[in-house]
């Protein structure tokens, strides 16, 4: 199989994470015989240094014509402490995601047996906690107009829209990868407040009708924020708008033990982004502490959702539960004293990895 991939390693940590994604890539396609082709782009601050726009048309053609995206991170705090800004690099993220028509974004929220001490949360709660958040990316209040200051910028505007087939269009999609595990979806709103959320599961409920395999439910998203903590163990797919799906997911992370486990996929009807769902940090960038697995198992996700490998989205999948229980750790799973002996650096975790491929 020939593939190019579009890769894009933003900002902070993302070019150290994303080395080693790549070489994880590079070595699935030795032994398995394919070859993947490496294009890079600029995204976010780098390209706003370099060019002045945070997703170049450059790297958006890249994308365009490429049969997948592997992207890092994004952000600066020197931007994220400038209110005044009026151009920020996470516009780049968002204007690839509606250039692309990424509309749907998936988030495995899982566990791993080595690192069930990592989480905060007692260990009888997050045990075999395995489910996936289903995310609408296009609509909502990121996206929705008008989004404006007035009154000489003392009062802000955004927008909330949704429309039925958006809100369709989403729940097949939860439907479908609910029918191949445990078939149960629970829908996430705010219905008794917003008229959106009330649109959105008047439409998730109709749709819902045409899946009778599927067992269907409805939960308010601060509800949600509390079931999520109190009995993951209760989810198999969540299903939910823009910005209740951004906030969930990041707080789900704390499940696994760190939001450095946690890769996603942005998909749309012709292209597909990958990516972990953890941000830029750019105090570690260049410190070699970050933790690169979020990132593998983002390639991951691509063999599986776009280029269809089971047997090669297995091994990566295989060999980081292997690495793992060899002990080898980055920082921020390290949850007890005895296990420092085993940390190592983003590069370190890297070749663990990739050797045991």
């Amino acid at each position: 199989m020939k593939k190019t991939i579009a890769v894009l390693p933003g900002d902070g940590v993302g070019p150290e994470i994303i080395d080693q994604a790549v070489k994880v890539l590079q070595k699935v396609a030795k032994i398995y015989h394919h070859e993947f082709s490496f294009e890079y782009g600029l995204i976010g601050t780098t390209a706003i240094e370099k060019t002045g726009n945070p997703l170049p048309d450059q790297t958006l053609k890249l994308c365009k014509d490429s049969d997948a995206i592997l992207f890092g991170a994004i952000g600066d705090q020197k931007y994220d402490n400038d209110p005044s800004a009026k151009i920020r690099p996470e516009q780049g993220l968002l204007e690839l995601r509606k250039s692309l028509a990424l509309f749907v974004n998936i988030r495995p929220i899982f566990v791993f047996p080595t690192l069930i001490n990592s989480s905060p949360l007692k260990a009888e709660v997050v045990k075999d906690s395995d489910f996936i958040v289903i995310r609408e990316l296009t609509g909502g209040i990121y996206f929705g107009k008008p989004r404006m200051r007035k009154n000489h910028g003392k009062t802000a505007i955004d927008t909330s829209i949704y429309s039925e087939s958006e809100i369709e269009r989403i729940a097949r999609v939860a439907f479908e990868i609910s029918r191949k595990r445990n078939k149960n979806v629970v829908s996430i709103d705010k219905a008794n407040v917003l008229e959106t959320s009330r649109l959105w599961r008047e439409t998730v409920t109709k749709t819902g009708k045409e899946y009778p395999d599927v067992e269907l439910s409805h939960m308010f998203v601060d509800t949600a924020s509390m079931q999520i903590i109190k009995n993951p163990q209760q989810f198999d797919v969540i299903l939910t708008e823009n910005m209740f799906g951004d906030i969930l997911t990041d707080e789900a992370s704390v499940i696994s033990g760190s939001i450095g486990l946690l890769p996603s996929a942005s998909i749309g009807e012709r292209h597909a982004l990958y990516e972990p769902i953890h941000g830029a940090y750019n105090k570690a960038a260049g410190k070699n502490t970050a933790n690169p697995i979020a990132a593998i198992l983002s390639v991951e996700m691509m063999l599986k959702y776009s280029f269809h490998l089971v047997k090669e989205w297995k091994c990566i999948w295989n060999a980081v539960v292997k690495t793992l229980e060899e002990g080898w750790r980055t920082k921020d799973l390290v949850a007890k004293e005895t296990e420092k002996e085993k940390v190592i650096g983003t590069k370190e975790m890297g070749d663990k990895i990739t050797n045991n491929i």
